[in-house]
């Protein structure tokens, strides 16, 4: 019953501030568009609103250590484990702005899509060639003018906490411009909402490591797989030191695990290119 009264706090408190942001965003969008063509400036709007979900919630909270980025450094194929939509916000605590992949549903969904839109950031239509190239196209677009982008390899959420294979597209679109890999481990956002659950956890700690960034060049296609592999391998060690701290889990039946999933302005970005 406590985990479901936090629940409907968490939501009505969702609801708010995807309202009164999408107001704001448009208002950035439409003063700086004309001379800011990657919309960094929205972009950037944009996720600090999304920080506002943590920070007017006493009972949640976002650390973020590890690799620091210098000043001026150049663009980076931001790539993150996938736990829950709580990674959103929680990434967005990362103090630079960056392009989301996202699945192109997301984009439907009404103040949340708008402002994606608004941002800048990418659609991608699973299953589909042309759209999954049209992606990869604006990926290098935004790289090719100092602009990052973020990727979820796996593909959607993690539905039991673990770390899954990742899918080949966010290196190869490293491997074919250059651009170094950013991994990013996140852990203890599940512990806010499971994959297919509506119901928020009473508490939640999460954890942003940032791990160095993974040089490409001189790697070619045939290192597509050490690449993607280590990658992985930097992440999951990283997600089980910042799991050591964790609590265990409300049981299936407290957190919701078992109910239906709903939908909700709150739709996760859960995309990655197909291979």
């Amino acid at each position: 019953m406590k985990a479901k009264l936090v629940s409907l706090w968490n939501w009505f408190e969702i609801i708010g501030v995807v309202a009164l942001s999408t107001g704001a965003v448009a208002a950035v969008f439409v003063t700086t568009a004309p001379f800011d063509r990657v919309r960094k400036i929205t972009g950037r709007f944009f996720r600090i609103c999304g920080t506002m979900l943590v920070r007017l919630n006493p009972l949640w909270s976002v650390k973020v250590s590890g690799w620091k980025r210098p000043a001026n450094s150049g663009p980076f194929i931001v790539v993150a484990n996938h736990q829950s939509i709580a990674d959103i916000p929680a990434i967005s605590y990362l103090p630079w702005e960056m392009k989301w992949l996202s699945k192109e549903s997301n984009f439907k969904v009404p103040g949340l899509g708008w402002m994606m839109s608004m941002a800048g950031d990418i659609p991608l239509r699973r299953g589909e060639r042309e759209s999954a190239k049209s992606a990869m196209e604006r990926c290098k677009w935004y790289l090719d003018r100092g602009m990052s982008v973020m990727i979820f390899p796996e593909g959607t959420r993690s539905s039991d906490g673990e770390i899954k294979p990742f899918k080949d597209g966010a290196f190869r679109l490293a491997l074919e411009t250059g651009i170094p890999i950013l991994p990013v481990a996140v852990a203890g956002t599940r512990h806010a909402i499971p994959k297919n659950s509506w119901v928020f956890g009473v508490k939640c700690q999460a954890r942003i490591e940032v791990l160095p960034p993974i040089d490409v060049k001189g790697m070619t296609m045939d290192d597509l797989e050490t690449l993607r592999e280590r990658v992985r391998g930097d992440i999951s060690a990283a997600f089980e030191r910042l799991g050591k701290w964790m609590p265990t889990l409300p049981s299936e039946e407290e957190s919701g695990e078992n109910e239906a999933p709903k939908a909700t302005a709150a739709a996760a970005i859960e995309a990655s290119p197909p291979a």
